[in-house]
């Protein structure tokens, strides 16, 4: 269970809506767990900041703590978040690939440093365990996704639907969708569905985006397996390897697991910003995304109007109005191919259509 001892927890209980546009998109009753409203921006508090929280309450000499994370950007954006909570400071490494905006970020929510360094992650994560953390007698890992505790935290989530579902008059969800970077949310959001009654029957859907899909691909060959690189422009979903305990956890509860191209993942973003006027990064549109153009009863054809799809809008502060409108003009010519609903407000706004631009860039030869 999440530790209840002081401090006190550093994330908060965010809203839980049923979507009236992405329903009628989907063709089933689409509910919206809104995670881009944590204070880091995304669900990444929930498990580091009960991770943080753990080492304080365990340490020997806690006011002496000092925390170094790894990160494609959220995760450290978390770590800095609720280090600062908790008067405590907080290093932070990312890869090359993270962007300058989100860098300044995390320097302005507190952070003791902030060093780039690798091609990916792993590399940023191998130089701070072996060169920062060998220097630093009080320094304290932090990884992004892969630790008990971080799975504990988050499994909160799950917590938090099962009572507002029931505050709403419902009596559980029957599939849950999330993003799968290295695991940790995914890992979270089954332990917390083992403990619930409507959770041992509720769907897992579990979605990445090509070139970031190393859950797939090692549910695919039946083993954990080490991607060559990251080529999506999810770049938090960039883990080249999955946590071995999601691996383990998305077998055994036989998660339906999916793999989006970056065009659809961009698609779901500035769909979800016409629809609900909610910004988020590729990472979190990929979630979204899939309740356009039939691509959920694809995915799931038992679903039924009545069916209850909980999403989690993972959120992450990746993305600006300037991103998601490049996005549109790159990728506009996805929503081509898709079957359109004039009943959704964000498919008269799409790229050409009724309302929309038209874009230049047409579909990849």
């Amino acid at each position: 269970m999440v530790h209840s001892d002081s401090p006190p927890v550093l994330w908060i209980k965010t809203p839980l809506i049923e979507s009236a546009n992405l329903s009628q998109a989907a063709g089933c009753r689409i509910f919206l767990k809104l995670e881009n409203l944590q204070p880091s921006g995304s669900f990444k508090i929930r498990g580091i900041g009960n991770l943080l929280r753990y080492h304080i309450d365990n340490h020997d000499i806690p006011h002496i703590t000092h925390f170094y994370c790894s990160s494609g950007g959220n995760a450290g954006l978390a770590c800095v978040t609720a280090a600062r909570a908790l008067n405590r400071p907080a290093t932070v490494v990312v890869p090359l690939s993270t962007k300058a905006d989100m860098i300044a970020k995390i320097k302005t929510a507190g952070a003791h440093e902030v060093i780039q360094i690798g091609k990916n992650w792993h590399e940023a994560d191998t130089y701070l365990r072996e060169t920062l953390l060998a220097k630093d007698e009080a320094g304290v890992y932090v990884p992004p996704f892969d630790h008990p505790e971080i799975w504990n935290g988050n499994s909160s989530l799950i917590d938090e639907v099962g009572q507002q579902l029931k505050e709403q008059g419902e009596d559980g969800a029957d599939v849950v969708v999330c993003s799968v970077g290295g695991g940790g949310l995914l890992s979270g959001l089954l332990q917390g569905l083992g403990r619930l009654d409507w959770g041992k029957h509720c769907k897992v859907l579990a979605l990445e985006t090509q070139g970031a899909d190393s859950l797939h691909q090692s549910l695919l060959r039946e083993e954990v397996v080490t991607l060559p690189s990251i080529t999506s422009i999810a770049t938090t979903l960039g883990a080249t390897r999955v946590a071995q305990t999601a691996f383990d956890l998305a077998r055994k509860f036989q998660v339906k697991s999916a793999v989006l191209s970056d065009a659809e993942a961009a698609m779901g973003c500035w769909r979800l910003a016409d629809d609900e006027r909610i910004i988020v990064e590729p990472a979190c549109g990929v979630n979204a995304a899939v309740c356009y153009g039939g691509r959920l009863k694809k995915l799931l054809p038992d679903l039924i109007p009545e069916s209850k799809v909980v999403i989690v809008v993972c959120g992450g502060s990746s993305v600006g109005l300037s991103t998601l409108m490049e996005y549109r003009a790159k990728y506009g010519w996805v929503e081509q191919e898709m079957i359109q609903d004039p009943e959704v407000p964000s498919t008269l706004s799409a790229p050409n259509g009724p309302n929309g631009h038209s874009h230049t860039n047409g579909h990849p030869k």
